[in-house]
C-alpha cells in the first residue's frame, strides 16, 4: 500500500485533464459541436462564435446564428447583391457566463473557454462550465507564462510524485522505529505546503531559484524565524531525497534567496521573547495543583530535564524506584541518559502508578503514564495532551504567559544545572548530543560519575527548596505557599 498516496494524493493530487496552454485561435469542436452545412452547395461555414460566416475580400462576415441557416443565407444573398447587411451581434456574447467573483483573473472567451492575455498572447485554460478547473490550470502555469517560459507538459518527476515517494520512504522509517511519528507529521505538513504552492504537476527539474525565493517569502508570513528555519530545512530534505534516489539528474538549485535565517537573526528573535523558565515558587504552586500523573511528569521535568515526549514514552524498565535512579536513552537523539531521582520524584511516581489505568493497547503495557481513557500520552498529531494539561494548570494558577509551558522545565533544569559548571554532567542528564567541534567530548569514552550527576540534581533541588515563596495570590491555587518538602504529601 502506498501510504503517502492515501494520505496526501487523495486531497491534493487529483488528476485534471490538461488543456494545451495555448490553442489555435479557432479551437473548433473543443468548444461546441458545429452543425453541418444544410446542403453541399451552402456558401457559408459554421464559425466558432456560433454564426454562419464567409470570408469576403479577406474579411470575415457573419450572417446569422447556427440555428437559422436559411435566414443567414438570405442575409448573405442580400449582401452579395450589393445591399449593406444589417449588423448581426455575436450570438455567444449574450450567453457568456459572468466571472465567479470580481477578482477572477480569467475572462470568458468566445470559443467557450476561460482565457487570459499574457505578454501579448491569449492563453486558454478550460471550458466555461468549469471555472475552478480553469483557474487551477492557470495557477499551475502562471509563473512560467509571466516569465515568458513555455510550461512543460512533458514527462519527468512531478512534485506530487516526489512527495508520495518521500513520505512513503519516511513512513517505512516510522514503522521500523527509526523515525518519530511526530517528525513524520511535520514532513507531511511541509509536503502539503509545497504541493499547494508549486502545484501537483510541476516538474521538479523545472524549479528555479526564483521559485524557492517566492516559497520562502510565503513561508515567512505568520511564522517565527525559528519555525521558518525548520520549514526550510524540511524542504531541503524533501528535494535532496529526489537527487539521492536518482529521481532527477542534478541537485535542485535553491539560490541565495532560500537560506535559513542567520544565527544572529534567531538570537535577536529569542531576545524579544520572555525567558522560558519557571521561578521556584511558580513550580511549587504548579506541582501541588497538578493531578497525580502530571505531578510526577513535572517533577521528572525539573529533576531530570525530561520533555513531553520523554514522559509520554517513558517505560517501566527505565525506573529503579528502590535505588532512586532513571536510566532512559532520550528517544529524540538516542543518547544514553541517567539521572538520580529526588525522594519527592520517587514518591510522586509511586502515587502515579497506583492510579494508573490499564492501557487499551497491549503495546502500551510497559508505559509508565496512561491517560484516564486508557490511551498513551504520546500522540502522533497536533493533539498534545501533556501540553494541554499543563496549560490548564498554569491558567488556573494564573501563571500562563508566553513561553511558559511543560517544555520550559527542560530550559529551567539546564539553566540552573549549569550553575554547577559541570556542563558534561548536565548534557548527559539532558540527553544532548555532543558538539561535533568539541573533540574532548567526542573522544571521551566514559560518562560522568554518579557523584557528578547527583551534584547537579541536588543543586537544582536546593534551588527549588531554599528560595522563599511569595505570599499566596488571592484566588490562586492552595499550593502557592507550600515548600518542596510538602509536595505530594496530601
Amino acid at each position: 500500500m502506498d501510504y503517502a498516496i492515501l494520505q496526501v494524493s487523495n486531497r491534493y493530487a487529483r488528476t485534471y485533464a490538461r488543456h494545451p496552454m495555448t490553442t489555435p485561435r479557432h479551437p473548433g469542436a473543443n468548444a461546441m459541436q458545429k452543425p453541418g452545412k444544410p446542403s453541399s452547395d451552402f456558401p457559408l461555414f459554421a464559425h466558432n462564435n456560433g454564426q454562419w460566416a464567409k470570408k469576403i475580400n479577406s474579411r470575415l462576415r457573419y450572417f446569422g446564428p447556427w440555428d437559422d441557416p436559411q435566414e443567414a443565407l438570405q442575409r448573405y444573398l442580400t449582401h452579395a447583391h450589393g445591399a449593406t447587411p444589417q449588423k448581426i451581434p455575436v450570438a455567444q456574447k449574450s450567453g457568456k457566463p459572468p466571472k465567479p467573483r470580481p477578482d477572477f483573473p480569467l475572462y470568458p472567451h468566445d470559443s467557450g473557454k476561460w482565457a487570459k492575455k499574457i505578454r501579448g498572447r491569449t492563453h486558454y485554460f478550460g471550458s466555461w462550465d468549469n471555472p475552478q478547473g480553469a483557474l487551477r490550470e492557470y495557477v499551475e502555469v502562471r509563473d512560467d507564462l509571466l516569465a515568458g517560459r513555455t510550461p512543460s507538459n512533458g514527462g519527468g518527476l512531478t512534485v506530487r510524485e516526489l512527495v508520495n515517494r518521500f513520505l512513503t520512504s519516511k513512513r517505512g522509517l516510522v514503522e521500523s522505529g527509526e523515525l518519530a511519528e511526530r517528525t513524520w507529521h511535520d514532513y507531511l505538513k511541509t509536503a502539503e505546503w509545497v504541493l499547494n504552492f508549486f502545484g501537483h504537476n510541476k516538474l521538479v527539474e523545472s524549479l528555479l531559484p526564483e521559485n524557492f525565493e517566492r516559497l520562502r517569502n510565503s513561508a515567512a508570513k505568520g511564522r517565527s524565524k525559528s519555525t521558518l528555519s525548520n520549514e526550510i530545512g524540511r524542504v531541503r530534505v524533501l528535494f535532496k531525497y529526489a537527487y539521492d534516489q536518482c529521481l532527477i539528474d542534478r541537485p535542485v538549485r535553491y539560490g541565495q534567496g532560500f537560506k535559513k535565517p542567520s544565527r544572529k537573526t534567531l538570537r535577536q528573535e529569542r531576545a524579544k521573547h520572555p525567558a522560558r523558565m519557571f521561578q521556584p515558587h511558580e513550580l511549587i504552586q504548579v506541582i501541588n495543583a497538578a493531578s497525580a500523573q502530571l505531578r510526577a511528569m513535572i517533577l521528572l521535568g525539573i529533576n531530570c530535564g525530561l520533555g513531553n515526549n520523554d514522559c509520554a514514552q517513558l517505560p517501566m524498565r527505565a525506573l529503579n524506584l528502590e535505588a532512586g535512579w532513571l536510566n532512559f536513552p532520550r528517544p529524540k537523539t538516542g543518547m544514553p541518559r541517567e539521572c538520580p531521582l529526588w525522594s519527592e520524584t520517587v514518591r510522586a511516581l509511586q502515587e502515579a502508578l497506583t492510579v494508573r489505568p490499564q492501557p487499551k493497547n497491549p503495546e502500551h503495557q510497559d508505559r509508565v503514564f496512561i491517560t484516564k481513557y486508557g490511551n498513551s500520552w504520546d500522540t502522533s498529531d497536533e493533539d498534545r495532551p501533556i501540553s494541554k494539561e499543563m496549560a490548564k494548570v498554569l491558567r488556573e494558577a494564573r501563571l500562563k504567559r508566553p513561553g511558559l509551558n511543560f517544555y520550559a522545565l527542560r530550559h529551567t533544569f539546564q539553566t540552573i544545572g549549569q550553575q554547577t559548571l559541570d556542563k558534561d554532567a548536565v548534557r548527559y542528564i539532558m540527553g544532548h548530543v555532543e558538539d561535533a567541534n568539541d573533540m574532548s567530548a567526542v573522544y571521551n569514552e566514559e560518562h560522568p560519575s554518579d557523584e557528578r550527576l547527583r551534584r547537579v540534581t541536588d543543586h537544582v533541588r536546593n534551588w527549588l527548596r531554599n528560595t522563599p515563596s511569595p505570599p499566596p495570590v488571592s484566588g490562586a491555587t492552595d499550593g502557592a505557599g507550600r515548600g518542596l518538602e510538602q509536595v505530594g504529601s496530601e
